[in-house]
């Protein structure tokens, strides 16, 4: 017996096609790594390198460089997105005044560097987008002359309609008490009525910045009249982790903190750093860092955007106690705590430790070993560095609104706490 084929009726043809691509454009939006020649991606904010996050109305920048040195055209393309990072279900001329899809005008080549390199920046406002009209999540594209996304990064704007009183505590779990730290929140709102807060209210809780270790869909434990009150224990916990280490190379011909010795290589300098040995069993030590951040700088220059040269980072671990069948990888904000294969630690047999070699622009980098399994699923537990809850982070509170008749969700309200000021 033949096949037998069933003819779709042609309305129902057209109404599965319009659902399938309505389906793919609702995608959740995921920020793509820049390729090996893209480096220093960075959101710049009165001159320092920033956590994307900012008020509405306020002026910030991206940059990056080019290692490729060409003056290559990008394109940007602006994406409002909702509390999950799917497309928000509204006009791009709603949130935009101006347009996207332009080309970035603003580049300069590397002056008096080993490594060439074009560095580009894009402003906003900018003489194309004048304005980003409302608050919420943003994907910012960055697309060469194909229109091909090379890079995506996300980006929040926010306004001040809500105060966010938050307190870093001890975990109650006893457990846990040694390892992890909890945000203990109270929101409020003196212009605002809140409407069914249990489901028109969100928030999004950060540690150092780093969205892939993000806790969200945590909704207010109580409210006391317009006061939304989250004094959970597990729901809003994070892993304390340790202080994170760091490198300076800002004299590049020399061997400063924490870097052992400095070669050449190919006309490229190579810092080799000391190497470290794994504190998860070594009892917590106080010192200051700046939570994951870099500050890009080279000592004999006046524009280290375009003076500042790149070296060659050998980084090593000593981790003889580490068994699990995952990865290591070195991450911070100078490359977006990303768990591309670049950054991923390669075992040396021979000398029993884990090693990797990094390009990264010169200055003063901190860093930290994170542990992921093949699926990307980060396993702070088991972190490499241990977790304490003496560890000094810093957390961001994000209040994401949206009443009944809104078509997109708002971020209404940005808090800060430091685990510095942790109790019992």
């Amino acid at each position: 017996m033949g096949l037998q084929y069933i003819k779709m009726p042609k309305f129902l043809y057209t109404s599965f096609v319009f659902l399938f691509i309505f389906t793919l454009a609702k995608a959740q939006e995921k920020e793509i790594d820049p390729p090996y020649n893209i480096k220093t991606v960075s959101f710049v904010q009165n001159g320092s390198n920033v956590v994307p996050i900012f008020e509405l109305g306020s002026t910030f920048q991206l940059q990056f460089d080019d290692l490729y040195s060409n003056e290559a055209n990008y394109y940007f393309e602006i994406v409002h997105c909702d509390y999950n990072w799917k497309p928000s279900d509204i006009p791009k001329t709603d949130y935009i005044l101006g347009f996207d899809n332009q080309r970035i005008m603003d580049y300069s080549n590397s002056f008096n560097t080993l490594q060439n390199y074009s560095h580009y920046r894009l402003s906003f406002p900018n003489q194309f987008t004048t304005q980003l009209r409302i608050s919420g999540n943003y994907i910012l594209k960055i697309l060469n002359e194909d229109r091909e996304v090379i890079f995506s990064r996300k980006f929040i704007l926010f306004e001040n309609h809500a105060t966010v009183a938050a307190q870093v505590k001890r975990t109650r779990n006893l457990n846990n008490i040694d390892y992890k730290q909890n945000l203990d929140m109270t929101i409020a709102s003196n212009d605002i009525t809140f409407q069914t807060p249990l489901k028109n209210v969100k928030i999004l809780l950060l540690q150092n910045g780093n969205f892939n270790t993000s806790i969200k869909n945590v909704p207010p434990q109580y409210t006391l009249g317009n006061q939304l009150v989250y004094k959970y224990d597990s729901e809003t916990q994070f892993w304390g982790g340790n202080e994170f280490l760091y490198f300076e190379n800002k004299d590049i011909r020399a061997a400063n903190n924490n870097v052992a010795k400095i070669g050449s290589n190919n006309d490229i300098y190579n810092s080799y750093l000391y190497t470290n040995a794994a504190r998860g069993n070594q009892i917590y030590t106080v010192y200051q860092d700046i939570n994951g951040n870099f500050v890009v700088k080279n000592i004999n220059a006046s524009n280290n955007e375009i003076e500042a040269d790149y070296a060659w980072v050998y980084f090593s671990l000593s981790a003889p106690a580490f068994r699990l069948n995952k990865d290591i990888y070195i991450t911070g904000m100078f490359n977006n705590y990303s768990l591309s294969p670049e950054y991923k630690m390669d075992y040396n047999v021979e000398k029993a430790i884990y090693e990797k070699a990094v390009m990264i622009k010169q200055g003063f980098t901190s860093f930290q070993y994170t542990v992921a399994g093949k699926n990307g699923v980060i396993d702070n537990e088991n972190a490499i560095d241990g977790n304490f809850y003496q560890t000094e982070n810093e957390y961001t509170i994000l209040v994401y609104y949206r009443e009944n008749t809104d078509r997109y969700e708002r971020v209404i309200g940005k808090g800060n706490a430091n685990s510095l000021n942790i109790i019992n």
